[in-house]
């Protein structure tokens, strides 16, 4: 992926992951656009930065996503790189029936809002120079969080599919997958207090510097996410969950107490 001289779409813009990652490729010399429902949090994150813009979408309406990505070309034909970045995260108890709101959220924003975009996108990707795809999944794609199941389902699926796409679009679209470890956001409420999660400036210049590399990492991974990514590979799966889930334990106390 070029490192300046893009036109760049990030979903999810207005809070965390998104929006520091919105300023860094902006500071790098691409136009961005930032998307997502909240219009008001979007202009927080274009403010007093020219070539950087807002533009609303909700990733849950099929209908919305296609209007959207019609919008988004007419005003911006130059746009040669989507970012899917947009998600939720909800802890959930799978010991008693339960109300699935929560989960079918997950998966409608989290799964099918990125198979929505990139097909809505694809015609003008494969006919685009310098085209690339970023999927942001999660290092519990690899190991997952017992909390937050649907969350760590949404994951596997995006890494899954991204392997996929990478193969089909060889040759025409790039296709990355950006695995974030748990960071400083407010994904969940309180996390972004959490101790031993990774400060989000931090993580965010790491994958700038990362994105920097020639050629792109198919995978861009900061080095808190590989001792996820890499458990199953090196025999110590078991041993990696149970120590997720006594240190998101920890986590959540110290905030909580």
């Amino acid at each position: 992926m070029k490192a300046s001289g893009n036109t760049i779409l990030i979903t999810g813009g207005g809070s965390g992951i998104g929006q520091a990652l919105a300023h860094r490729f902006h500071d790098a010399g691409n136009t961005v656009i930032v998307a997502g429902r909240r219009i008001e949090a979007l202009a927080a994150t274009c403010e007093g930065r020219a070539s950087l813009h807002a533009m609303t979408l909700d990733v849950e309406s099929a209908a919305g996503v296609e209007d959207f990505a019609a919008r988004l070309i007419a005003a911006y034909p130059g746009l040669n790189v989507l970012i899917n970045n947009a998600g939720i995260m909800r802890f959930e108890a799978l010991d008693a029936k339960r109300d699935l709101a929560d989960a079918e959220a997950t998966i409608t924003t989290n799964l099918l809002g990125p198979i929505r975009l990139i097909d809505a996108l694809i015609d003008h990707l494969v006919a685009t120079p310098d085209a690339a795809i970023v999927n942001v999944t999660s290092g519990l794609a690899f190991v997952p969080l017992v909390t937050t199941p649907t969350y760590n389902a949404t994951k596997a699926a995006i890494h899954s599919y991204t392997v996929s796409l990478r193969a089909v679009l060889e040759g025409k679209v790039e296709v990355i997958e950006l695995a974030p470890p748990a960071v400083q956001t407010e994904l969940t409420p309180g996390q972004s207090q959490r101790p031993g999660y990774q400060p989000l400036d931090e993580f965010a210049d790491e994958v700038i510097a990362l994105f920097g590399r020639q050629p792109t990492p198919k995978e861009v991974l900061v080095e808190r996410v590989k001792f996820l990514r890499d458990a199953e590979r090196e025999g110590r799966f078991e041993e990696t969950l149970a120590q997720l889930t006594a240190m998101a334990k920890a986590a959540r106390e110290a905030v909580e107490g």
